[in-house]
């Protein structure tokens, strides 16, 4: 059982504005099996909300399966910075996978272009360029995004359209992979969502699908390569991203799991980081919670939330 008296609220900015957030927060809570993290973004409602606390809990109380692999490849997240500094995160950060972030409000398509060719030229011709839209484009814009990006060899388009309908028509239209983020995550049911004509990469998430055997369930159901990526936790809710793709039987695609390098702090003296593009496979302990002790103000908004999801 969890004492959520003892839940401890953390709060930490971001380096850079990412997913329209400038700060990132949550909750860590401590079981019989270790930490569990519960941080769905504001923008999530009670019911989405208590996927992630049942991922937490499956941390804090049951743990995760056995491990296939003592390691698990990463790519480097690039957020929508301008060209230089996109080269310099690439180059620091010693992966051969890059995922970019485009379609930025207020940014345009020469905007995009640009970065990503600074992103390959860090990489080099060898490297893996994935880019995400976060399902900013219609159909017939993201036709065209999509050639004008692939210039430089795109791995795959993380959910460029918003529904199942428009990945389907999109898909039909370009010659690049497709793969499904928020249309599974975000569904009612990410078991039954028919990818088989929109999609040829599905993206894990723990906490939105519920924890790593939900997500491993998930993976099941739809029979396509999958990455695991991050929902912007601290290392103890990386931590459950790594046993994920530990545990998948397959693991063809670097994960998105290298983004506590997007946090100005962490949780940890001992952050999940990667070293040679990969992250290890173990369990975190969070020593820094005072440090990164969320005010007053949001820890009461945070404790109101677990009580209305565990209610």
């Amino acid at each position: 059982m969890i004492d959520t008296d003892g839940a401890r609220v953390w709060s930490v900015p971001m380096r850079t504005r990412f997913r329209g957030i400038d700060v990132r927060d949550g909750v860590l809570v401590q079981g019989p099996a270790g930490w569990g993290e519960f941080s769905p973004f504001w923008d999530y409602d009670v019911p989405e909300s208590r996927r992630w606390w049942a991922a937490a809990v499956e941390a804090a109380c049951a743990g995760w399966p056995a491990p296939l692999r003592d390691t698990v490849p990463v790519n480097v997240t690039v957020p929508a910075v301008d060209p230089d500094r996109a080269h310099a995160i690439v180059t620091a950060s010693g992966c051969r996978t890059a995922k970019v972030k485009v379609a930025e409000p207020g940014q345009t398509s020469v905007d995009d272009v640009a970065r990503v060719e600074a992103v390959r030229d860090a990489l080099g011709p060898d490297g893996a360029i994935r880019v995400d839209a976060n399902a900013a484009w219609d159909v017939d814009t993201a036709a065209t995004r999509i050639r004008e990006l692939d210039r430089v060899g795109l791995e795959y388009v993380e959910q460029p359209v918003a529904s199942l309908a428009e990945l389907a028509a999109l898909r039909r239209r370009v010659d690049v992979r497709i793969a499904a983020d928020e249309v599974v995550r975000r569904s009612a049911d990410p078991l039954r969502v028919d990818l088989r004509e929109a999609a040829d990469v599905v993206v894990l998430k723990v906490q939105p699908l519920g924890g790593v055997r939900a997500a491993l369930e998930v993976a099941g159901a739809h029979g396509l390569p999958c990455v695991v990526s991050s929902a912007l936790e601290s290392s103890v809710g990386i931590a459950a991203g790594v046993a994920l793709a530990a545990a998948l039987p397959e693991l063809p695609f670097a994960c998105g799991l290298a983004t506590v390098a997007l946090l100005d702090g962490d949780v940890t003296s001992d952050p999940l980081v990667p070293v040679d593009g990969a992250l290890p496979v173990r369990a975190v302990t969070p020593d820094r919670l005072a440090d990164v002790a969320a005010g007053p103000e949001v820890e009461a908004r945070w404790r109101a939330r677990l009580d209305a999801v565990r209610g």
